[in-house]
């Protein structure tokens, strides 16, 4: 069954799914990302962070957290940055990330509140913790003011923010709409309001640091959440949610492995030659 569902998918129509996919996704985050460092960091420009950002996918296939310290680490190395103050704007990269993902799971609930009850709760205390979180932000609290892991929060303020999230959705948009639509090549119907309250939970397990690329924790999560929305009896479904998940995750890897060596190549260059001016 699983194998069927592999010669049955439109093999280049999903290839080029993958790339098209992987490419938006890799612009849309640098766009978002290169914003908070310009703002915190230094003026870091879209291309050069696409170059990082790119380059950092070769870590992220074990881990996305890895790519991330190493993005962290190189943009500290290259702009002469302090460390804790890049780790600092990181954390702002995760905090509108997040708050993105939570975002389509209000809209979820906008438009069916029974379609995950659970979700509810969640909403609530995520909503009160970010208005809490502004606050906090909005009056400036020298004890916190001072850290410098901190400061970059801080100096962004509440409408740097509120930018820095509205940039942020676009990626979101493309992750959701990219994991949401691989499924439909392989008869795997998901409905709207269901991937809204799914696919964010998704991502997030897929990011968690227990094995590279989400690989076995994903694919446990969509079996269980997706099967029913295949076609034919329930060993048939669970291969095709199996041949999706298997499928994309190879796909997309194939695409970003390819180009994040040749960035990490031009990035470990502009390492090497912000070393010699040092030196």
């Amino acid at each position: 069954m699983f194998a069927r569902h592999l010669r049955q998918v439109n093999t280049v129509g999903f290839l080029a799914f993958c790339f098209v996919f992987s490419i938006t996704l890799l612009a849309s985050d640098s766009l978002a990302t290169s914003f908070v460092y310009s703002r915190t960091v230094c003026p870091v420009r879209f291309h050069e962070v696409f170059l990082i950002r790119g380059a950092s996918y070769l870590p992220s296939m074990l881990n996305h957290h890895l790519g991330q310290a190493w993005l962290t680490w190189y943009v500290s190395r290259v702009y002469k940055a302090p460390l804790g103050r890049v780790a600092g704007a990181t954390l702002l990269v995760y905090g509108t990330t997040f708050g993105c993902l939570l975002l389509l799971g209000g809209v979820s609930l906008a438009l069916d509140a029974s379609s995950a009850r659970w979700l509810g709760p969640i909403m609530i205390a995520a909503s009160v913790g970010a208005v809490v979180y502004l606050v906090v932000i909005a009056s400036r609290p020298a004890i916190l003011v001072r850290r410098q892991v901190l400061a970059p929060l801080f100096d962004v303020g509440v409408v740097g923010h509120l930018l820095a999230f509205a940039l942020r959705v676009p990626h979101i948009l493309v992750l959701f709409l990219g994991t949401w639509l691989s499924f439909r090549f392989f008869d795997v119907d998901i409905p709207p309001a269901v991937a809204l309250v799914t696919m964010p939970v998704l991502l997030v397990i897929s990011a968690l640091p227990v094995t590279p690329q989400g690989v076995g924790t994903r694919d446990w999560f969509s079996l269980h959440a997706f099967s029913q929305y295949a076609i034919g009896d329930k060993m048939e479904q669970e291969a095709a949610v199996a041949a999706t998940t298997l499928s994309f995750a190879v796909g997309i890897s194939i695409f970003q492995a390819a180009l994040a060596l040749y960035l990490m190549h031009r990035a470990l260059r502009v390492l090497a030659m912000t070393k010699d001016k040092a030196s």
